[in-house]
Formats: C-alpha cells, structure tokens, sequence
C-alpha cells in the first residue's frame, strides 16, 4: 500500500449504512473535496495532467449498490456450511475438471515454473469467476472513486487502490473508463485488485502484455506468482479435519490466519488429527460451523498462503476442498477418456 493511505485529508467523506437493506446517505460534499484532493495528491506525487484527471474523477459514480455489498460480505454473514455449499458445489466441481482438461498444457506449464498445483489454480478461478465467466460488471473507476470517496471505514486503503488503478492504466495503457470488475474493484478472471496487478501479474506467454481477462497464460502465470511470491511450499500440506478428544482442553479457538501453535502444542491440546509434519511445524486451530456440529481444522502453512489472496479462513478452506473435489474429477474425466479409447 502507498504513502497515499496515510493523508488523513483523505478520510473526509460522510456515509452512513442503515438496515438490512442496506439505505446509503452519502455527503456530496465531502465527496467532492477528498475527490479534488485525490486530484491534488496524484499531479503531485504521479504528474498526472490537472485536467484530465479531474475530469476523469467527475464522470466517476458514486455507486449506492458498492456501499451496500461492502458492507454485508459472504465471509462475515453466512456460517461456514452455507457458504462451503456456495463454492463447493456439484455445478463448480464438473466445471472446474472440464475447464482443467481444457487448459491443461498451459497449467502444467505455470504449475511447474511457479510450482504450485494445478487444482489451487482452477479452484481460486472457480471461486473467483466460476472459470471466467463472471468477471463483474462494476467499472472499475466507479467502485473505487466510491469506497475511496465514499466509505470512511476503508477509505485509506481504496484510495491506495484508486492511485494503483490509475497508474496500473497509465502503465499496461488500459482505459480506466472501460475496465469492468467487482464491487470492490477486482479485476480479471482472478481478481486482482490493482496494487496486486502491479506487484503480482505476469507476462505469462512473452507477449508484452498482462492481461488477466482473456489470456490464460497470464491468468495461471499470475495467480501462481502470487502464490509463489507468498510462500507456496510445493506439495507442502494446507489442512487436517480434527476432532476433540476426551481430554480437551483447549478454549473455543479465535480463527487465527497466524501460525501460532505447532503439531505438537495442538496433540497436547487434545486435538486429534494425522499430519506427516515434525511436530514443531507451525500450525493454527480452526473451528467453524458445520452443518450438524462444529468443524475444527488445522492449518498449516500452505493454508496461511491461500489466506493471503483473501483474507478469510473460510474462503481458504473453500479453495481447499474446491481443489480436492475438482482434482478427483478431473482425474475420473481422464479415466473415462482412456476407457472410452480402449474400447474404440
């Protein structure tokens, strides 16, 4: 994040979210002051044209529908089992294996280079964008001139990625008018908000571009960077289901993405679980809400890695299990492929 998060100038727009529905009242005014001093700090700082910048910022929507998504995301409302059977779904399974089989050269390719496995890729794309097909429909300049100028909350941080967007388009010469992505301005079938973009993006296929909506290479060379960049341990554990035993004695774990236990700090805990680990490796306990009883996991450091994407643990034991699941279907696609051949 940028030295721009750190103008307190900045934070100065009003707004207030009332009820389930969401009802958004926001202060024009003081939209339009952190507005021109954006403006200010970019000629400043960036050498960005006065005028055209301005003008750019003044065709921007404040978007009432961004204020009330960001206020009520899936992560914080839903208990787990609802939102495991969100993306862990029979339809993103049997997408998920037929959109591996049918890319699967260029994800052996970045699998390799980068040395994360195939089915996190397919799986954090499955999450994102069910494969691409559902990239948003937001521009991106309006999502985030709204949660910049309009959100007090996350302003700083919005603002950051407002000054990455407009440098990102000035750098790969995007139209900032035209980029399409989410609520919270995320882009591309992995959604890379824009300072990600900037840091992690790749050119994938040499091509001298990094286009993360319409080139896979690109696509899977970035996701895996990011991972990589992050710590991926190559076929290195992510989590084990654990249960309680007899002898517990352990308080109702926090949800730590930190490491902060190990193998053997958790066994004399009294949770019970199978790991091929030392004991010393570094571990956190997770309990979420399953279905019919509480669900306890343990995360290793392959699972603090995916909570770097995204800062959930619940969205990192969907990714999980979402690549199990698409694993064993692309490899009984394979199956029923070769079996089909050998009855030719």
């Amino acid at each position: 994040m940028s030295g721009i998060s750190r103008q307190p100038y900045l934070v100065i727009a009003l707004l207030s979210v009332n009820g389930a529905v969401g009802a958004v009242d926001v202060d024009q005014n003081a939209v339009t002051a952190a507005r021109s001093a954006f403006v200010e700090y970019m000629v400043t700082t960036h050498e960005f044209d006065r005028e055209t910048l301005a003008r750019l910022l003044e065709e921007a929507e404040i978007v009432d529908r961004v204020l009330e998504a960001i206020s009520r995301p899936a992560e914080r409302v839903m208990p787990w089992y609802e939102y495991r059977a969100l993306f862990v779904s029979a339809s993103r399974i049997e997408a998920g294996a037929k959109f591996w089989l049918a890319h699967e050269d260029e994800l052996r390719v970045a699998s390799r280079r980068y040395g994360v496995a195939p089915e996190m890729m397919v799986a954090i794309l499955g999450i994102e964008t069910f494969y691409g097909e559902r990239t948003g429909t937001y521009r991106v300049l309006d999502s985030l001139s709204t949660l910049a100028f309009a959100y007090p909350p996350r302003s700083s941080f919005f603002t950051s990625e407002l000054e990455a967007f407009l440098l990102l388009s000035r750098e790969e010469d995007i139209d900032p008018r035209n980029s399409l992505g989410s609520y919270a301005g995320a882009m591309g079938a992995g959604q890379f908000i824009s300072s990600s973009f900037r840091a992690y993006a790749v050119d994938g296929n040499g091509d001298g571009r990094r286009d993360l909506w319409g080139d896979w290479e690109d696509v899977f060379a970035s996701v895996a960077n990011y991972f990589k960049v992050h710590g991926w341990q190559r076929g290195g554990a992510v989590v084990s289901r654990a249960t309680l035993s007899a002898g517990w004695s352990g308080a109702e774990p926090e949800n730590s993405m930190e490491l902060t236990e190990t193998v053997a700090s958790l066994s004399q805990l009294g949770y019970i679980f199978s790991s091929e680990l030392q004991e010393t490796a570094a571990t956190t306990i997770l309990s979420v809400q399953g279905k019919d009883e509480q669900e306890y996991w343990v995360g290793y450091h392959n699972f603090r890695v995916i909570t770097r994407y995204n800062h959930s643990v619940k969205y990192a034991l969907a990714a999980y299990e979402l690549g199990q699941a698409i694993q064993a279907a692309y490899m009984q696609l394979h199956a029923d492929a070769d079996l089909e051949a050998a009855g030719a």
